[in-house]
This record gives C-alpha cells, sequence and structure tokens, in this order.
C-alpha cells in the first residue's frame, strides 16, 4: 500500500472515533483526539491535504477500498488499468467518479449475509441488522479480547461473515486507538469495511462484566458488536446514538441484563429499540 493512503486510513479512522465519541459521551475530553488529527493532517502533502479537507465536508469516507473492480463508496466500475495501479501503489490514485481516493485493502472478512430481495418489507428497528441468532445472553469471555473474539465467531458460525479470526484482529487493532467503551457499562467494538452486505450486529452480555478498556474504568456488561461496510458509515453514527440513546436508561439496561436466554434477550431488543431506531 502506497504510505500517503496508509496515513489517510489512519487519520480518517481517527476523525471517525471522534465523531463516535461526540455521539457516544459527548464533545468533551476530545482534546487528544484533535491534536492527533490535527498533526496527522499537517503531515499530508499540500495538495493530498487540501482535497482531504474538501472530501471530509461533503462526506466521512474519504479513502475507500476497492472491491472486485468497484469503488465501494459510489459503486462505480473500475477500468482494470485503474484497478491494477491502486494494486501497484506507486502512487495514490483516486475514483474517477466521486474524487475519493482508493487502496486495494489486505485480506479481510467479508459480509456474507444475505441481502433482502427487492420485494422483501423491510424489518423495523433493529431487526434490519441482526437476528436472535446474533445474541449471546451470557458470554463466557472473561476479558476484552476474549468477549470479541467470542462475539466475531457467532457471526461466522451463523453464516453473517466469513474469516471471523479477520475480524477479531481488526476489532482489537481499533480498540487499540480509542476505547469503545463508554458509560453505564456499554460497549460498542467494531469493523468497519466490511463489504459484500449490510451493516450486521451481534449483542452479548456479561452478568459480571469485563474491563473493556484495560482495566481503567468501570466493568462493561452489554457489548454490541457491528460490522460495517463503507456505505453504512453514516447511518452507523446513527444507529450508535439510537442504542446509546436508549441504554442509558437504568430500567432498560435493566430489563435487557435480567434476560437469562438468547430468546428473551432478543425480544427485549426489539422491544426497547423501536422507538430510537428508524
Amino acid at each position: 500500500m502506497h504510505p500517503i493512503a496508509n496515513h489517510l486510513i489512519q487519520l480518517q479512522e481517527l476523525t471517525l472515533v471522534r465523531e463516535e465519541q461526540r455521539v457516544a459521551v459527548g464533545a468533551g475530553h476530545l482534546e487528544q483526539l484533535e491534536e492527533s488529527i490535527n498533526s496527522m493532517q499537517q503531515q499530508l502533502p499540500d495538495p493530498v491535504r487540501i482535497m482531504f479537507g474538501k472530501l471530509s465536508t461533503k462526506d466521512r469516507s474519504v479513502i475507500v477500498p476497492v472491491v472486485d473492480s468497484l469503488c465501494v463508496a459510489c459503486r462505480m466500475q473500475l477500468p482494470i488499468s485503474l484497478v491494477q495501479q491502486v494494486r501497484m501503489a506507486k502512487e495514490l490514485h483516486a475514483c474517477p467518479n466521486c474524487a475519493r481516493y482508493l487502496y486495494i485493502p489486505e485480506a479481510m472478512a467479508r459480509n456474507t449475509r444475505a441481502k433482502p430481495g427487492r420485494f422483501d418489507v423491510q424489518k423495523p428497528g433493529i431487526s434490519r441488522f441482526s437476528s436472535q441468532a446474533l445474541m449471546v445472553s451470557s458470554l463466557q469471555g472473561k476479558d476484552r479480547d476474549s468477549v470479541i473474539t467470542e462475539l466475531a465467531m457467532r457471526m461466522e458460525s451463523e453464516g453473517f461473515v466469513d474469516k471471523g479470526a479477520s475480524l477479531v484482529e481488526s476489532a482489537l487493532r481499533r480498540e487499540t486507538l480509542f476505547s469503545t467503551a463508554v458509560d453505564h457499562g456499554l460497549a460498542f467494538p467494531h469493523v468497519r469495511g466490511v463489504e459484500g452486505g449490510a451493516l450486521t450486529l451481534a449483542v452479548g452480555m456479561s452478568a459480571k462484566g469485563v474491563h473493556f478498556d484495560g482495566g481503567k474504568g468501570a466493568l462493561s456488561r452489554v457489548f454490541f458488536f457491528m460490522v460495517i461496510p463503507t456505505a453504512a458509515s453514516s447511518f452507523y453514527l446513527k444507529l450508535l446514538a439510537g442504542l446509546t440513546e436508549t441504554f442509558m436508561v437504568q430500567e432498560a439496561r435493566d430489563t435487557l441484563l435480567a434476560c437469562k436466554t438468547d430468546a428473551e434477550m432478543w425480544k427485549a431488543l426489539v422491544k426497547l429499540t423501536r422507538k430510537a431506531i428508524k
């Protein structure tokens, strides 16, 4: 991968982390993130830095992967010659349609969830993104890594993604940037750029709780693990906001944590999020 492309990917991820923190925690305590983002922007060559600023005012995706010869952002079929140039990574290349920078991702998990049919009725609320099969009412994991592994492998075993191990690796790499644990015992581990299907959510609970941020904060008990295709990056923030709004209420958390089976958990989750997730 071209070194500037790698730099852009890291910078883009930090800007998305900043948005997540604003949604889930609030605008406070973002000074370190802001400093890191500003520093990384200044390290870019002037033309790239200017283009990054222009593109980021329109959309959160400034640099996107090429999958099956498609720009995953605008879905344009790219010329084979351009795909080859992006793969060779001798210089930066952009999509001729949407102007976003392009890169070829490393071996990555893919979303294998069947897409809804053209005439299928859209499911309400959380049902669009998950199913009872992705509920884990009693996680066995005792730490962050094992919880993420358990949820990722549940997604793989139920046929929603492939390469669960790759998913785990990506999710843990994301956690090193900034913990996805937030207040009220909630955590939102996730992986972006999982193409091939729709945003997918698995939910796990731990009665005893897990130190999800290296033992620095309170115990986390409810874990919302998401795989997010590039096209759903903006909607992910809406989903995050809806889940945070719902479960910042003690009564909602108590109702969910009281569930003893995956079926009870699914029924409660659908009911609790009906108003907040549309």
